[in-house]
């Protein structure tokens, strides 16, 4: 195996267990808490492209269904990922796809990264907010007060911290030609 590929081979499941560590550092918060691993997922995105961002994404939630305790508060297996927050988890592999892609179309401009990491954002919402309806059985209101609008500020937080991360470490792994 070349250099360069098992050097994304391992910035893959270093994000995956980021996104491991983001889980842990929670606050509960009705049946959604409020995690970091969104900001590792979007910044997965952001270094790793769409295709390594969504297999590192994909790591972390198999590594969850086989049973490890990646998610939050030390949880794992099917269970959990059926549970009120599948949904969200099933949306960190297509933020991941999309803010690498889109990230990688504007040419890594700030205004790019921003576009990215914010439709990162609302594709996670999109799939986590009509998930915790169906689970919950929530009416719409009660699912969108439960699992979006406490997170809004929070997320936007992140995703803020995401693009820093990456225009910082972007540089590195360019020298390492990692990133192109």
């Amino acid at each position: 195996m070349p250099i360069e590929n098992l050097r994304i081979v391992v910035l893959a499941s270093l994000m995956a267990a980021l996104m491991a560590v983001g889980a842990y550092l929670h606050i509960p918060l009705g049946p959604v808490p409020i995690v970091l691993t969104n900001l590792f997922v979007l910044l997965a995105g952001l270094l790793l492209g769409s295709r390594w961002g969504a297999i590192s994404t994909g790591i972390y939630l198999l590594i969850g269904a086989i049973g490890m305790p990646v998610f939050y508060g030390g949880k794992g297996g099917l269970a959990h990922i059926l549970g009120p927050t599948g949904g969200y988890l099933f949306g960190y592999v297509l933020c991941a796809l999309f803010t690498g892609f889109l990230s990688k179309r504007f040419h890594y401009y700030l205004i790019g990264e921003i576009i990215a990491v914010v439709t990162g954002s609302l594709i996670i919402y999109s799939l986590g907010v009509p998930w915790l309806k169906v689970i919950t059985n929530m009416s719409w209101n009660k699912a969108f007060v439960a699992g979006m609008i406490p997170f809004l500020l929070g997320d936007t937080i992140k995703a803020a911290v995401a693009i820093v991360l990456a225009r910082a470490v972007r540089p590195m792994l360019q020298r390492q030609g990692i990133h192109k």
